[in-house]
């Protein structure tokens, strides 16, 4: 079942349909229709005045709707051997963080939603997540693996503050002990430290702070409704003073864009306490591509044909490849280079590069149902 309501108090607008100017605070304005689109729409004018006149006069800044969802099941599994964990949760559907890059944007085609705008403004929250991963857990077949928390959009993404969906999936896991991992781009992951230093402790739980840019007019861009890059690495050193092994996710590379600032980056999380390092080169899978494309000739279009050129040399001549042991990877002699500098500044500055080992000895299974005792 799906309640839907606004952030706002108040419903969304109709989203333009086609490509148009930038919104503030949103990553990209389009409401590119998705692939399993079926109905064709266009825009003509009525004669009550031209199309650009009638958008300047009508359209409201989108505002963002959640829409509340009873979640079947909450774990997903995983059988890709480019990622290197076996379950995944992710508590909303949708992002409003608007990250223009973000691999999960087609996601919400299935949902009959565009993955342009309509990802960024109408969130699915999952609010018996907490309660399906209790149940999950406590199932006598069930047995602990890799989990992942946050893995297609932001656990901590700006509604969360009010819903605190994560914050429960959080008390489950620490109750059962279950180790898991979590990838952020929010300082909202702070607000939980009661719960994840003490699992840290027992090695339980680590952290990847998503840093892709230092520049914050590029971030503003990049990821409108983000933590700023000096704030990420704030909680990037507040982790870490608190005992959290914490690593950072220098993702996605985008040649000419942030790719200069690869060592800088690795630097400036050293310096704020990570010990490990990632990094994934741009991916454009689906309608991810167009709205990419759009975004790069509206705001950089003198370095937009660079950047295509430069990302089709690591994707075997394409704009996206899709192929397990590639898509994380790139090949040829750029993506080459790449890893390379990847490598050498982690080496330089003591960054691991493997996943951390966890402790799964303490896992325990949960009482069903939240109060619900044991039988014997």
């Amino acid at each position: 079942m799906k309640t839907p309501h606004s952030s706002d108090a108040a419903p969304a607008p109709d989203a333009p349909l086609l490509p148009g100017a930038p919104l503030k605070g949103r990553g990209t304005a389009w409401a590119i229709a998705h692939r399993f689109e079926t109905r064709e729409r266009e825009q003509f004018d009525d004669g009550w005045g031209n199309l650009d006149q009638q958008a300047a006069e009508e359209t409201l800044p989108p505002r963002t709707q959640i829409i509340e969802e009873q979640a079947g099941r909450i774990l997903s599994g995983n059988e890709s051997p480019d990622i290197g964990f076996d379950l995944s949760i992710n508590p909303y559907r949708g992002c409003e963080h608007g990250c223009i890059y973000c691999f999960a944007r087609p996601t919400h085609s299935y949902l009959n939603l565009s993955p342009g705008l309509d990802f960024e403004t109408r969130i699915i929250a999952k609010v018996n997540a907490a309660q399906r991963l209790r149940e999950t857990l406590a199932s006598p077949s069930y047995l602990p693996l890799a989990l992942c928390l946050g893995t297609a959009t932001d656990a901590y993404q700006p509604v969360e503050r009010r819903l605190r969906i994560t914050r429960g999936i959080v008390e489950v896991l620490a109750e059962a002990q279950h180790p898991f991992s979590l990838v952020t781009k929010s300082s909202g992951v702070e607000r939980d430290l009661d719960l994840l230093a003490p699992m840290a402790a027992r090695g339980q739980f680590a952290v990847y702070v998503s840093i892709t840019t230092l520049d914050p007019q590029l971030a503003r861009l990049l990821e409108p409704r983000a933590a700023s890059p000096q704030r990420r690495l704030q909680t990037l050193r507040t982790l870490s003073e608190a005992g959290v092994p914490v690593g950072v996710s220098v993702s996605p590379v985008i040649p000419f864009l942030n790719e200069p600032e690869l060592e800088r980056i690795l630097e400036a999380a050293a310096d704020a306490g990570a010990s490990s390092a990632f990094s994934i080169p741009l991916r454009l899978p689906w309608e991810v591509r167009p709205l990419f494309l759009d975004w790069l000739r509206q705001h950089y279009p003198e370095r937009a044909e660079r950047v295509m050129a430069r990302l089709r040399d690591m994707r075997g001549g394409r704009d996206n490849d899709p192929r397990f042991g590639s898509r994380m990877r790139g090949e040829g002699l750029w993506a080459d280079l790449l890893r390379q500098r990847m490598r050498k500044a982690c080496q330089r500055l003591g960054l691991l590069r493997e996943r951390r080992s966890m402790d799964y000895s303490g896992f325990r299974r949960p009482v069903g149902m939240a109060g619900q005792g044991d039988l014997f």
